[in-house]
């Protein structure tokens, strides 16, 4: 009897003679996104920590002026390092003057804001971003984020796992949570002024769209930061390989990122970010476009395979072998981020042909000629 679409198309945990069907129950769905979770590859082996999960599986914070999620330690327990939230601001909306413990590292996903901030010298920064900009604000400094008049998403990462953007410092609730007759003395102001002040924290909230920048900004006695908080990362030259193309921004490009690194990568269709490793630190990663598999090797045999598509993060220990290959037939966008101020990564094909060739022919069972071939250079992303 002929199968019909239905069966035709229903993914299986079958191969050859190995597994067998399911008939449920089972959600189709997100089989369909995860083949490789649900017929792993045969070199799959072994326990490895979940190195998945989608921000469209995180809890929506609304508020009136926007919406936030996260994905932290909490949602994804083997990311100890790195932590990342969207943002959402609708026109003219604030994220409200506050600080962190931690560094925050940002990337513009879509339209445009104004950010500012002051640093433990009283010197100032303000500037507006938009898609594909970076921005950077050390530990401890103050800042406020205001969209301009088409709105605002934003990608958020802070160098700590455990980091929640429900347990920042913020101005409105540290004022509702200190007593008048203090603030009176502080500001000299009066009961008047101090009746108005926010009951709670403000957190997102409607504004109206700032005005032009020049007359947006102030001029402080002890002048601006130093170090720009702000870098235009798609204005970078991108390195082009044979399989895409990638634009790396750490310290040595962007002073002010003294906590994080980042590569913006792009896949095209059959390439592949190639065999690697990263010598010091955890990678986050987040998926902006297309779809991909990654596979992870964690050393004694164990290795495995997972699938990710736009609004997933991704994250890979600190030394274990990876790969990520475009699966789809579009190029493949993803954000790698690190708690180091420089990137630095291991190719393999590298690291094989800058060795002695008969070491790695004879470890291979391969011959000299095949080994003197592999280049010299990174190649990064190949196909």
């Amino acid at each position: 009897m002929a199968q019909t679409t239905t069966q035709r198309t229903t993914p299986q945990p079958k191969r050859g003679n190995r597994g067998g069907t399911d008939t449920g129950p089972r959600n189709l769905e997100l089989d369909l996104q995860n083949p490789d979770l649900l017929t792993p590859p045969a070199t799959d082996y072994g326990t490895i920590p979940n190195l998945k999960f989608s921000m469209s599986m995180a809890h929506t914070r609304m508020e009136e002026g926007g919406w936030t999620r996260e994905v932290t330690q909490r949602e994804l327990p083997v990311a100890t390092q790195l932590a990342g939230v969207d943002m959402k601001l609708n026109p003219g909306a604030y994220r409200e003057m506050h600080w962190h413990k931690q560094s925050e590292w940002a990337y513009v996903l879509e339209g445009s804001c104004r950010i500012g901030a002051v640093d433990q010298e009283g010197r100032t920064f303000l500037d507006d971003v938009q898609r594909g900009d970076l921005w950077f604000f050390p530990k401890g400094v103050p800042h406020h984020i205001q969209a301009l008049d088409e709105g605002v998403e934003f990608l958020l990462v802070f160098d700590d796992g455990m980091f929640s953007e429900n347990s920042t410092f913020m101005i409105s609730d540290y004022f509702a949570h200190t007593p008048q007759s203090v603030l009176a003395k502080n500001f000299g102001w009066s009961q008047e002024l101090l009746a108005k002040l926010p009951e709670r924290e403000k957190y997102i909230f409607n504004g109206q769209v700032p005005p032009s920048l020049e007359s947006d900004k102030l001029v402080s006695p002890t002048g601006d930061v130093p170090r720009t908080f702000k870098h235009r990362m798609l204005a970078e030259t991108p390195e082009r390989f044979e399989g895409g193309s990638a634009r790396v921004v750490d310290s040595t490009r962007f002073a002010a990122s003294n906590a994080i690194s980042a590569a913006l990568v792009e896949i095209d269709p059959g390439g592949m970010r190639e065999l690697h490793w990263h010598t010091t630190d955890d990678e986050w990663q987040y998926y902006i476009s297309g779809t991909g598999r990654m596979g992870v090797f964690a050393g004694s045999g164990m290795n495995r395979t997972f699938n990710y598509q736009a609004g997933d993060v991704g994250y890979v220990p600190f030394a274990y072998g990876h790969y990520i290959e475009n699966t789809g037939k579009e190029p493949l966008v993803f954000l790698e981020m690190f708690r180091n101020p420089r990137f630095e990564d291991i190719s393999l094909s590298q690291w094989m042909a800058n060795t002695p060739p008969e070491v790695a022919a004879a470890t291979l069972n391969q011959d000299r000629a095949t080994i003197e071939a592999l280049p010299h250079t990174k190649p990064r992303i190949t196909r």
